[in-house]
């Protein structure tokens, strides 16, 4: 007996078949993802100068290494979409956790010091990414808060790479580390905006797995300074 479906049904099959081959794929890019993050030799030094290790003193090179520093410094990249994806106020998260990684910067050419700043960053993006695998993820106020703090820390280690500059690409890399930052958050809040909650969990895998790795290397350093 031949059954003859609708085209209503067919479409309906298809999506299916469609959603469940876009799950499997999330979970295998997921799978890799944290296997990645663990095993890769991960060092906070990597972000610190995009200038070949000088200090930058022009407009131009302040801001290329203001763009950089948040994108080659994975812990950084992590929270910045990290925190664009909480979802208790939208896209006031990102904006307080930006707002504030300039103050941590002021923070740091003060000459003011941060304790365990590489520990609590780390400790940030693993936060935020159990944050994401949470079935109620926690209020405003309490995210707000969290992510301002959090701000503080990851400006602060980005102010190391313009401490002692001169005014000019002092300001262009304020303004360059701002601008990236605001891009990849607004465009992360815009891909995921349509997204269910159950869906922001591989990407709290991810992130928790950058984190984790993080997390690791410091405790390690701090455990057996040296090795």
């Amino acid at each position: 007996m031949n059954i003859v479906l609708s085209q209503d049904a067919r479409q309906k099959i298809n999506l299916i078949i469609c959603e469940v081959q876009i799950m499997n794929l999330w979970k295998s890019l997921t799978f890799w993802a944290v296997i990645f993050s663990l095993f890769l030799p991960i060092s906070p030094v990597w972000a610190h100068h995009m200038t070949g290790g000088e200090l930058p003193n022009t407009f131009l090179a302040g801001f290329i290494s203001g763009l950089a520093h948040p994108v080659i410094g994975l812990d950084h990249l992590a929270s910045i979409v990290a925190v664009a994806v909480l979802r208790p106020a939208g896209i006031l998260i990102p904006i307080g956790f930006i707002l504030s990684t300039t103050l941590g910067t002021g923070l740091h050419l003060l000459g003011l010091e941060l304790p365990f700043l590489e520990l609590v960053i780390a400790s940030s993006v693993l936060l935020f990414g159990g944050f994401l695998l949470l079935k109620e993820q926690p209020d405003f106020l309490l995210t707000e808060l969290l992510t301002i703090g959090a701000g503080l820390f990851h400006g602060y280690a980005y102010g190391e790479a313009i401490f002692g500059a001169e005014t000019t690409p002092l300001i262009s890399y304020l303004v360059g580390f701002s601008l990236i930052q605001a891009g990849i958050a607004i465009g992360t809040f815009w891909v995921v905006k349509n997204l269910s909650a159950q869906s922001y969990k591989p990407i709290g895998f991810i992130i928790c797995g950058i984190g984790f790795s993080f997390v690791f290397n410091q405790v390690i350093d701090i455990l057996l300074p040296g090795v």
